[in-house]
């Protein structure tokens, strides 16, 4: 059994078809990983006091942090992570307790935080952060700190969300195969 996949209350992560895990990541607790998704080096998905859930066709790229919002007497529910179908999250990414729509980028060193909502086909860039509760309409770039919509998306860049989710399943079928 692979040590840094491990259960957390009973709790085991499900792995979908044909997924890489690289060795120096860690999944743990209530995480659900879709079909052809990759987890990078050094990356954490850490689903110990609320619940994972990844679409299919995602790339969780190496340092990034996965974490969720814990339910308690601020926050009665809480907040899960959730991500859609086709998202490619960039190094160093820290993703806490929001919800990623379909086909998204989230630049390297992005941070989106409790709350927030990335609609579908959105670029965020590298570094802006998403405050707490903010919601990114889709079609857009957002960029900055605070996030902030810089520009509509060309018809180029939509279709490179599902380029960059099918390259990165080439990679890790490449990983799988070694």
């Amino acid at each position: 059994m692979m040590t840094n996949i491990r259960q957390y209350k009973g709790m085991r992560p499900q792995l979908g078809a044909r997924v890489w895990v690289d060795p120096t990541a860690t999944v743990i607790g209530d995480v659900v990983l879709g079909d052809d998704c990759s987890v990078w080096p050094m990356t954490t998905l850490r689903g110990d006091m609320h619940r994972i859930r990844i679409g299919h066709r995602c790339s969780i790229q190496d340092g990034s942090v996965c974490h969720i919002t814990h339910a308690g007497p601020f926050n009665p529910d809480g907040y899960a992570l959730t991500l859609g179908d086709d998202v490619t999250v960039g190094h160093k990414a820290l993703l806490h307790g929001c919800t990623i729509g379909n086909r998204v980028l989230v630049g390297m060193g992005a941070i989106v935080m409790d709350g927030a909502v990335v609609e579908d086909e959105v670029i965020l860039a590298a570094g802006a952060l998403v405050p707490p509760g903010k919601t990114l309409a889709s079609g857009f770039l957002y960029r900055g700190s605070p996030a902030r919509q810089a520009r509509p998306l060309s018809d180029e860049e939509k279709s490179f969300f599902r380029y960059t989710a099918a390259n990165y399943v080439k990679l890790k079928d490449s990983y799988l195969a070694e």
